[in-house]
């Protein structure tokens, strides 16, 4: 009997080795994560690219300490935001990860800090482009101590699986300019798995008004009636803000052929949300219309949703 039990682990062994595997790799394997990147439409007109250049992707594990580089990321990827709005994305790699549960990840970029004498260095990884001829503006970093942009938002690595995740780089908050003229790229990503992300679209109706509109979603209950403030003119990149800053996500208005109104919301993650529609006139506000409340978001599906202008809510209700 002890003979056939030598020869069975024997052969178990033989084959582990042949494999290439510890017999704790067989039963952990890793998985596959497709990373993509996508971004909310700035409200800017004048505006043509938003670019950045990722030099390195790294991640953080909730089993682990520190930051450990993403291996397969073919770096440096230069990549223009405004052209992945209104649902589009771009797959920044397949990467091989441990199974686990992973908490961040951070973009490295090719970007700068702002020199301390006041020049302004040329900046060609990360920098903004106009429609009107101007120069090309560099972006730069917030200020010292900034070590990457860091993506919130968990996700889990299964044994042998696959999952896609989302960074929505949500550049109308990013991208934000100072009281000296200067435009700085504030860390504001928000990572999504796409099996837990939905969609609200729809048409926008009986609006008369010659403006453009814009459809930002809330967390239910969490908007504030400052968020259509004017934003506060500072040279402290830390405390500049758009307006709606509490914004999930938020949309341009496009027109169709017909003449009609639409908007999607994409990327939202399981849940109940409150629509804001605001108008503006080129990069100007003008008004926030009103208010749709309690638009529930189902994972992988699409939440239909006319918003018509005339009978708006007042207030989130």
């Amino acid at each position: 009997m002890k003979k056939y039990v030598i020869i069975g682990v024997f052969f178990a062994a033989a084959f582990l080795i042949s494999m290439g595997l510890s017999g704790c790799d067989v039963f952990n394997r890793g998985g596959t994560v497709s990373l993509s990147i996508t971004d909310s439409p700035i409200d800017a007109s004048n505006v043509s690219g938003v670019w950045i250049t990722v030099k390195e992707i790294q991640y953080h594990r909730s089993d682990t300490a520190g930051w450990v580089p993403m291996e397969g990321f073919q770096g440096p990827q230069k990549i223009n935001l405004l052209e992945l709005t209104d649902g589009s994305s771009k797959l920044l790699g397949e990467l091989n990860l441990f199974p686990g549960h992973y908490t961040q990840i951070r973009f490295i970029l090719d970007i700068e800090e702002m020199s301390a004498n006041g020049s302004v260095p040329q900046n060609p990884g990360c920098y903004i482009s106009f429609n009107d001829g101007s120069s090309d503006a560099p972006l730069f970093v917030p200020g010292s101590g900034v070590s990457g942009y860091k993506a919130v938002g968990a996700f889990d690595v299964p044994v042998n699986g696959a999952v896609s995740i989302t960074a929505d780089f949500d550049i109308r908050k990013a991208v934000v300019k100072t009281g000296n003229g200067s435009y700085i790229l504030k860390p504001t990503i928000r990572l999504v798995a796409d099996n837990e992300a939905g969609k609200i679209a729809g048409e926008v109706t009986n609006y008369t008004g010659t403006g453009n509109l814009l459809v930002f979603a809330y967390e239910d209950g969490t908007y504030k009636d400052t968020e259509d403030d004017d934003p506060v003119a500072t040279t402290d990149p830390e405390l500049a803000e758009p307006r709606f800053p509490g914004a999930v996500a938020g949309t341009g208005v496009s027109k169709a052929g017909d003449g009609s109104l639409h908007y999607v919301l994409s990327f939202l993650t399981e849940g109940t949300y409150d629509l804001v529609v605001a108008e503006y006139n080129g990069d100007t506000f003008v008004q926030t219309l009103g208010f749709v409340s309690n638009v529930s978001v189902v994972s992988n599906k699409t939440t239909p949703q006319v918003i018509d202008a005339v009978s708006l809510d007042t207030a989130v209700r």
